[in-house]
């Protein structure tokens, strides 16, 4: 089998599409990264691209390069960052149920947000502190806003995104350290702004934010393989992580620093910032309600349309702040919108244009000249014209 080639798995027939698979002789993906794969430097990969009604689904190359295992839409991976925007998509959900308000106070929700000290320098180990005058609000921590760290202190030496702590301890750690500026007159990435936007869905619901999240978007959509817990069935067969650099043979990685084992015992708890396990085929579906503005591909309605426009798809920070993010997704102001992870991953979708593309991989280290090769085999795809008829049935195996 040429693992390069196009993959129908049985369950993509279900899960996958209402729609066409492009026709025979469009396999744009295939075409630019399959020299990559034989030559070893990208180990594997999944993408997929949607227009029209139509999809093209590459599995290329392993999940497991030592040992020749396939690369499939269900192996599962860490997707890292993206595991924002599914906390977006709750705090949406809240809003849209007036249970929330975007400019709540956090205070309001977790108390030890009510006073909040802005270190100013730091020198010699003397730290100048300001109390902040800024109220911290909700919308200021799901857009990057709110002045918190990247990480927590010594975040790597607890686990990393797995971090072994209860998402209302990290916000109790974070309210306890000085912030950067300012609520809401800067933008600095923070995966502790997204986990206490978690915490605040925890004090709202009663429920642990995983299970909110499992309740709310996760079963209804159909996310059968998403969680925080991946089985030990789902380990042996996820998709492996590689250390990859342009012109070399990738290389094997164990883990790493902010994803260190063990993922599924009682020390690991979900990280809303960047901790949940998916698959592509699941990854799919959330995109998938993302780009039909709120709706599944199963019927099931998760958000209301102008839920999804207004306050997901849609940039939310303040005038005087970097542009382009909204709830826990990047909003780039060309149409599209979605989010990446820190192994490689991304996906990003048009709701106007009904466009969707889609990239699964688990690749530390750098550079990685496929990412041009895989913009330009986007690029012809959304631009190529298909006949209504044509349908690519693909491979089953």
């Amino acid at each position: 089998m040429k693992l390069w080639s196009f993959t129908l798995l049985a369950a993509l027939l279900a899960g996958v599409a209402h729609g066409q698979l492009v026709p025979s002789g469009t396999h744009f993906a295939e075409e630019a990264l399959k020299p990559f794969v034989e030559k070893g430097e990208m180990p594997g990969a999944i993408s997929i691209f949607y227009k029209d009604g139509k999809h093209e689904v590459a599995c290329l190359g392993y999940a497991n390069a030592e040992t020749k295992r396939p690369i499939a839409l269900d192996n599962v991976y860490m997707q890292c960052s993206q595991t924002k925007g599914f906390c977006g998509v709750t705090i949406a959900i809240l809003v849209e149920e007036g249970k929330i308000a975007l400019e709540d106070p956090v205070s309001k929700y977790l108390p030890e947000f009510a006073t909040l000290w802005i270190e100013t320098a730091n020198s010699n180990g003397v730290r100048t502190l300001v109390k902040a005058k800024n109220v911290l609000k909700i919308r200021d921590v799901m857009n990057h806003t709110g002045g918190f760290p990247f990480e927590l202190p010594n975040g790597q030496l607890m686990g990393g995104w797995s971090r072994r702590m209860p998402l209302r301890s990290v916000a109790a750690t974070a309210a306890s350290q000085p912030i950067k500026f300012e609520p809401g007159t800067q933008a600095s990435y923070s995966n502790v702004g997204i986990d206490i936007g978690a915490a605040v869905v925890e004090v709202v619901t009663g429920k642990r934010w995983e299970a909110f999240l499992k309740e709310r978007v996760l079963d209804p959509l159909g996310m059968a393989n998403t969680g925080f817990w991946p089985t030990d069935t789902q380990l042996e067969n996820k998709i492996e992580m590689y250390t990859v650099k342009g012109g070399q043979v990738a290389k094997w990685q164990k883990e790493a620093s902010w994803m260190q084992r063990p993922y599924n015992d009682d020390r690991v708890f979900s990280s809303a910032g960047a901790g949940l396990w998916t698959t592509a085929a699941d990854q799919l579906k959330f995109y998938k309600m993302l780009m039909n503005l709120g709706a599944g591909e199963n019927g099931v309605r998760i958000l209301k349309e102008e839920t999804v426009k207004s306050i997901l798809a849609k940039d939310l920070r303040p005038e005087g702040c970097a542009k382009g993010y909204s709830l826990g997704l990047s909003v780039p102001g060309n149409g599209w919108f979605g989010h990446g992870g820190a192994w490689g991953t991304n996906c990003m979708v048009d709701p106007e244009k009904k466009q969707l593309k889609l990239w699964a991989v688990q690749f530390t280290g750098g550079p990685r000249p496929w990412d041009v090769a895989r913009a330009q085999a986007a690029e012809k795809f959304f631009n190529a014209k298909f006949e209504a008829s044509d349908a690519y049935t693909g491979r089953l195996k």
